[in-house]
């Protein structure tokens, strides 16, 4: 986040953009577009965790494609390690894959359910030369709480939680330093969350892992991230130390979330917004994107789009009266 250096900066995304062109409407009009994300940008040291919040279309899981180089940006830029992902030539391209990996959201959907589980795990390692992928695939299961003898298995023989565990050892085979985490939570029991998550913590203290985490559940992030960004239309509305943010919240958009979280008893949490003051339709351009739902919304709000401002060190928010 701010105050880090170059010397530490591990990710560092820059006024990242994505505008996505839909299906024409009529044969004489112009093909309507969508803005998922605009002006996007954040910068995070090796070892850090940083958690993605925000409501379905925010723009997080394009951050997530766009940040894998799974997608191309309308602009901006995604550096990791000091290389821009967007401008390798492909060869390099998969060849720097080995310093981040991806963990998704449905541990079902995302292992193939005919390969055995050695070649599931060891699947990041082909073009790479990896010649020891067996001990490697027995090392990433033991690193996860798997047994090497489960690498003979298929999914089928494997709980959610336990098929959870063995995505993250296929993201791990390559020794990443940079982990984009999507929702990797949301499809388990409450019960089963909790061991993943502490997973994911005692391999970020064992392998120094970065996360970049992506997440609708404000309490998720609290107990993973460090730090934290949360986006509203594709823009980022508040960021800042997880601390700060969620018990000190300064966007009403935040403060929204929290008041929607039955089990949110912190004292940072607002009780549920108001109606807005400004009636405004969803949609309108130039000001801010929140104003037709924020109780505070003035005239301001409306015709003037708030910039990111910092309110003390390290804490930023994108609102006129913040």
């Amino acid at each position: 986040m701010s105050g880090t250096t170059d010397d530490e900066m591990l990710l560092d995304v820059q006024a990242l953009a994505k505008t996505y062109r839909l299906p024409r409407e009529r044969l004489l009009q112009p093909p309507p577009r969508v803005e998922a994300l605009r002006g996007v940008g954040f910068a995070m040291r090796s070892g850090a965790s940083l958690g993605v919040v925000g409501e379905s279309g925010s723009g997080k899981s394009t951050l997530a494609r766009l940040v894998m180089a799974l997608e191309t940006p309308t602009a901006g830029s995604v550096r990791l390690l000091g290389r821009d992902l967007h401008t390798l030539p492909a060869d390099e391209l998969r060849t720097a894959r080995r310093d981040f990996q991806m963990v998704f959201q449905d541990p079902y959907g995302s292992l193939d359910p005919r390969l055995r589980i050695a070649r599931i795990v060891a699947e990041p390692l082909q073009g790479l030369g990896a010649a020891d992928a067996h001990a490697r695939v027995a090392g990433a299961l033991d690193a996860v709480g798997l047994r090497a003898a489960d690498a003979a298995k298929y999914p089928h023989e494997f709980s959610g939680g336990q098929r959870q565990r063995i995505a993250i050892a296929r993201a791990l085979i390559t020794r990443p330093k940079l982990i984009v985490a999507d929702e990797p939570v949301s499809a388990l029991d409450v019960s089963v969350q909790a061991q993943v998550l502490n997973l994911l913590a005692d391999l970020q203290e064992t392998h120094g892992v970065t996360y970049l985490f992506i997440s609708h559940d404000l309490a998720v992030v609290d107990h993973v991230c460090e730090a934290v960004v949360v986006m509203y239309a594709g823009r980022i509305v508040e960021q800042g130390p997880t601390a700060r943010v969620l018990r000190a919240a300064a966007h009403p958009y935040t403060r929204a979330l929290l008041a929607a979280m039955p089990e949110w008893d912190d004292a940072g949490a607002a009780p549920p917004p108001a109606a807005p003051s400004v009636r405004v339709a969803d949609g309108t351009t130039g000001g801010c994107p929140y104003a037709a739902r924020c109780p505070q919304a003035q005239a301001r709000c409306v015709a003037e789009a708030p910039e990111l401002r910092p309110l003390e060190p390290g804490h930023l928010a994108a609102c006129h009266y913040a």
